[in-house]
């Protein structure tokens, strides 16, 4: 009784897949198109590329025009720029609160850079600040140490960047607060 439910099984399953081979469009002794290789030049169809030729032809207001009438055409919605990495942008609030009171400048933000290092503690230095940055490896500490001066952190507190001075200068560095 079970090795019966087995072989109907593998019969149904094998009946499945022929009626999937037959009702797509590839053929059997065709083979499945493979995906593009990323180093291997990739042969666009002929329309593709007279499009480009024809949009690389357009002035920046025809691009516009043009942008502007696919994203009515194909409803797409305009969505803000995700901002790079590095760079912290202001929230909206901190900002208001910049324009209410500009007699009031006091330093919020500061940039922690590394000027220099003692070659004796260089290895020190190297894993302090792997430590120190996430996302950097060990080469790539030292490849950031090798070519100072570099800039460590921007547009952090006043308490984060006095931590990381203390930390880079008692691993042999010499750090500057702007």
């Amino acid at each position: 009784m079970l090795a019966s439910r087995g072989a109907l099984r593998r019969g149904l399953l094998t009946l499945c897949a022929r009626r999937a081979l037959r009702t797509s469009g590839c053929r059997r002794d065709e083979g499945l198109a493979s995906p593009p290789l990323d180093n291997v030049p990739r042969d666009y169809p002929l329309k593709i590329k007279q499009l480009v030729h024809d949009i690389a032809g357009l002035t920046l207001l025809e691009i516009s025009d043009l942008n502007e009438l696919l994203k009515k055409t194909l409803k797409i919605q305009d969505v803000g720029m995700m901002p790079m990495a590095g760079m912290m942008s202001v929230p909206a609030s901190q900002e208001a609160d910049e324009e209410e009171a500009p007699a009031k400048k006091e330093k919020t933000q500061f940039t922690v850079k590394l000027l220099e290092f003692k070659v004796a503690d260089k290895v020190k230095l190297i894993k302090e600040v792997k430590s120190c940055m996430s996302g950097l490896n060990l080469v790539q500490a030292k490849k950031l140490v090798e070519s100072l001066p570099q800039e460590m952190r921007a547009n952090v507190s006043k308490e984060e960047a006095e931590k990381l001075k203390a930390a880079l200068e008692a691993a042999g560095g010499t750090v500057q607060i702007e």
